[in-house]
């Protein structure tokens, strides 16, 4: 179903307050992955407010839907989708990297409401999803799995190794978003490991393929629509992205992949957010 203008104005609104607490929480702890977070925004929060089936208010409910965040430096993210979600109080979002704080650079389980994997080392999160889908099949429960990962995460071996066994297994609650930015830590894709066709070489694998504009959650929740309508085979949405989406002097560059924000350019972050509202 098409969203209504309100719809589409209430994702405007709410992506660009999730970018705004993105920018707050790493420049006022001096470190975080900017880059990334902010290419993640519109996939994270499209998932949280219009798909998953969660409660905030009882965040370990058995039936409830997963999220992996595979690519676990875009913690920001989802530490400000799920403030606004209700997982806990927003003002924790101000204790983000700090000792004793719920909210660590990278997601913690055993620390932050709402997390369902501890991440950081990239590759491990579509394997932890097939486990968490197979344990669904086998307990009879009708959740799904979401995992996102990243580009440089492609690198990984165990990625493929996951990709072969999710389709062994038929798992068709199992759907992974591709933050498909096309940079990395250290640069481009294609200049540190080109991966060639990204498309073609998901449906080699025999994955359900979809593409989308990663930063259209009208388009994201129809392409995760679709996912969920396939039967015995995995899916994974390949979301076209911008590293750095919504600050024009940290898009489509790496340098923004972990870069500390000095006061100035935060001031002018904010600024063209603000901005960008009302264009």
């Amino acid at each position: 179903m098409s969203y209504s203008p309100e719809k589409k104005e209430y994702f405007r609104n709410l992506t660009r307050e999730i970018r705004l607490a993105v920018l707050k929480m790493i420049y006022e702890a001096g470190s975080g992955h900017a880059g990334g977070s902010l290419s993640a925004v519109e996939l994270v929060t499209t998932l949280y407010f219009d798909k998953m089936r969660v409660d905030p208010s009882n965040p370990k409910w058995e039936n409830r839907d997963r999220f992996i965040p595979s690519k676990g430096h875009c913690a920001p993210t989802l530490y400000a989708v799920l403030a606004e979600k209700g997982f806990f109080p927003k003002p924790e979002l101000n204790t983000f990297r700090r000792f004793n704080s719920i909210l660590q650079g990278h997601p913690d389980l055993l620390k932050t409401p709402g997390v369902d994997m501890s991440t950081g080392s990239l590759g491990h999160g579509p394997s932890v999803g097939i486990g968490m889908a197979l344990a669904g099949r086998l307990s009879k429960k009708d959740f799904y799995v979401y995992v996102l990962i990243g580009c440089g995460e492609m690198n990984e071996g165990q990625i493929w190794e996951a990709a072969m066994a999710a389709v062994k297994f038929k798992l068709d609650h199992l759907i992974v978003l591709l933050d498909y930015n096309r940079y990395q830590l250290d640069g481009a894709m294609d200049d540190i490991m080109p991966l060639g066709d990204v498309i073609a070489k998901w449906e080699s694998f025999g994955w359900n393929v979809i593409e989308v504009n990663g930063h259209e959650p009208e388009e994201i929740s129809e392409g995760l629509d679709r996912a969920k309508k396939t039967k015995d085979v995995p899916s994974i949405l390949i979301a076209h992205t911008v590293k750095g989406k919504g600050v024009s002097f940290m898009e489509n560059t790496h340098v923004w992949h972990g870069k500390q924000i000095s006061e100035q350019e935060y001031a002018q972050a904010v600024s063209e957010l603000a901005e960008a509202i009302h264009a």
